[in-house]
């Protein structure tokens, strides 16, 4: 594999950069790594063990080195739209793609609206909380984490986050009135400096736990799609969600090593199973 080329790619209302690693073998699609609000940063581990596949990975709008260019609000049909020209920009698909988190609720909004573009998605824990049978306390819980960071900052909204996505089984009616960590245990600065352009709880974080998959499109679109699962997730939000969401398509869910984060290598200082991780993954994949 080669050391990454960076590029720009201009589309309605932002300027994208996305990194192509090329690889050494021959015969198989790209194989698309995205995030969200996760960067390109964070796929470094992940992407080196594939050096056999040319791997594509990007920063989504209002975040990392991609830039907003207008005051739109970023919702998994606009980064659909933004992966979709990605994709045309590397040759066009159908690609694999590896989505997480967010990345993954986008990834979802792809293979649904844009037929072709995806041959295997494997959506890793996407937060598709309207999913839970809990919706409403979730729902709600997110909203108050919305308020906490516009009222108190980022230390304090995001201590409040993982407090949230933390917790085992369902989201309790009365988060708001839990007592919530210290945001200094998790790193965070006292205070609040003001800002309020953070790319998750500022940006992502409404538009992207609230979005409704559209199974219908799912199903009669030409992409496979697997839910993915981090053993070490079990209970939790997102570990629910991605079963809730295997569920609607008639599938099971994969096992994967780790937790949320477990294909990271030491980014952002955590530390998973990106072997393990890589092995699975290519084993999904190689499965189609």
């Amino acid at each position: 594999m080669t050391e990454p080329k960076t590029h720009t790619l201009e589309v309605p209302g932002a300027v994208l950069r996305y990194d192509v690693r090329e690889g050494a073998g021959a015969g198989e699609p790209p194989l698309l790594m995205i995030g969200s609000p996760m960067d390109a940063a964070g796929f470094v581990s992940l992407a080196a063990r594939f050096p056999e596949r040319t791997v594509v990975t990007y920063d989504p709008r209002g975040t990392g080195r991609s830039v907003r260019t207008d005051a739109t609000v970023p919702s998994p049909p606009i980064h659909a739209d933004d992966l979709s020209r990605v994709i045309a920009a590397v040759g066009g698909g159908p690609v694999d793609v590896f989505a997480s988190s967010g990345g993954a609720v986008n990834a979802l909004a792809l293979a649904a609206h844009h037929p072709g573009a995806v041959r295997t998605l494997v959506a890793h824990e996407p937060p598709l909380v309207t999913l839970l049978p809990d919706r409403e306390q979730a729902l709600a819980a997110i909203g108050h984490i919305r308020r906490v960071y516009e009222r108190d900052g980022l230390g304090a909204g995001m201590a409040c986050f993982i407090a949230l996505t933390s917790i085992q089984g369902e989201i309790p009616a009365n988060f708001a009135e839990l007592p919530m960590p210290d945001p200094a245990a998790f790193g965070f600065p006292p205070g609040d400096d003001g800002s309020r352009d953070d790319p998750l709880l500022g940006q992502n974080l409404i538009t992207c736990t609230h979005y409704e998959p559209d199974f219908e499109a799912l199903r009669a679109a030409p992409a496979r799609v697997v839910f993915a699962v981090g053993v070490e997730s079990a209970g939790q939000l997102t570990y629910r969600a991605a079963v809730a969401a295997a569920e609607r398509l008639g599938a099971e869910p994969v096992e994967f090593p780790g937790g949320h984060a477990g294909f990271l290598g030491g980014e952002y200082g955590m530390q998973g199973d990106p072997d393990g991780f890589a092995a699975v993954l290519r084993r999904v994949l190689q499965a189609a």
